[in-house]
Formats: structure tokens, C-alpha cells, sequence
């Protein structure tokens, strides 16, 4: 009998942002949009791009969570956690838009359908993310959680560093 090997979070990958590089173009959200949606609606997408105070453009994404909060919380089970590859999958017809999932998701990841009764995630498109392909300042990748947290500590200390030499 052939046991299956179930990913775990930190093996899964999942669209993360570079902050230094994201200009805020919002190229991802058009290409999003037009690759899941079939038109050029960036609140169609499933990536969305947080604008600071025209200082910080921070996209925000599914990080595909080991024991998905937002799945738990669906009382329709219209969310399901797929063991290949851990992208969120919604099934549309169960989805009634109670806003649970909004809620219990610890990175904003989760929106309403702005036309259509139902929320809508990333889902990796399959495998293949259009916003990684066609970022113009390559800020996108597909990385794992063990490796975006290496670059989010690497990027800190790199900041640190100089501000304690001043």
C-alpha cells in the first residue's frame, strides 16, 4: 500500500512580495483578474496590493496555512484545503458570503467577489501565478515559508545594520 506524502505549510509555496521591489504598478492585479476573471477589474483579483502612505506597497496574497483558519471557519464547507498543493478552493455554489472566512484569515487574503455572491482567494492559477510572471520589477515569487521568513530576516538585519552604525 503506498502511503502519499502530505505537504506540510512549510514545504508548500506560495506568492510572496520583495516590499523593496514592489513599486505598486498593480500589474499583478490586472493580470490576476484577467487570467481567473476574464477582465481588466484589479477587485477582481486575487492579489491586492496595501498602498502606505505612498511610501510602502505591500502585496497581499494566501500564504496557504497548514490547517487553513479560513476553511475551519466556513460553515457551508464551501472551502477546501487542496493536500497537493494547499491552495484554498471555494466552491461557489455553497458560498453564501457570511464573511467568516474574511475573518479568520491572519493576512487579509480573503474578499468578496465584487459582482458575484461569493469570496474569492488565490489559488496559485494551478500552479502557473500570472502575477509572478508578469511583475515588471520581478517583486513576486513562488517561495516556501522557510524561505520567505530566511528573506524577511535576511532583509530586517540588513536594514538594522546600518542604522547602528549612524
Amino acid at each position: 500500500m503506498a502511503v502519499s506524502k502530505q505537504t506540510t505549510a512549510t514545504e508548500r509555496n506560495f506568492v510572496a512580495a520583495d516590499f523593496e521591489k514592489c513599486t505598486g504598478c498593480g500589474v499583478c492585479e490586472l493580470v490576476c483578474a484577467l487570467e481567473r476573471e476574464k477582465t481588466f477589474n484589479p477587485r477582481c483579483s486575487r492579489i491586492k496590493i496595501l498602498r502606505l502612505y505612498q511610501l510602502i506597497n505591500m502585496p497581499v496574497v494566501c500564504r496557504l496555512c497548514e490547517d487553513a483558519p479560513c476553511v475551519v471557519a466556513c460553515p457551508r464547507d464551501a472551502m477546501k484545503q487542496s493536500e497537493e498543493t494547499g491552495a484554498i478552493l471555494i466552491d461557489d455554489e455553497k458560498c453564501d458570503c457570511c464573511g467568516w472566512c474574511i475573518e479568520a484569515c491572519p493576512y487579509g487574503a480573503i474578499i468578496l467577489h465584487p459582482e458575484k455572491e461569493t469570496v474569492i482567494i488565490c489559488d496559485l492559477c494551478d500552479g502557473e501565478p500570472q502575477c509572478v510572471e508578469w511583475c515588471p520589477e520581478g517583486a513576486l515569487d513562488l517561495v516556501t515559508e522557510k524561505t520567505f521568513d530566511k528573506k524577511v530576516q535576511k532583509a530586517t538585519v540588513n536594514k538594522l545594520i546600518p542604522e547602528t552604525w549612524r
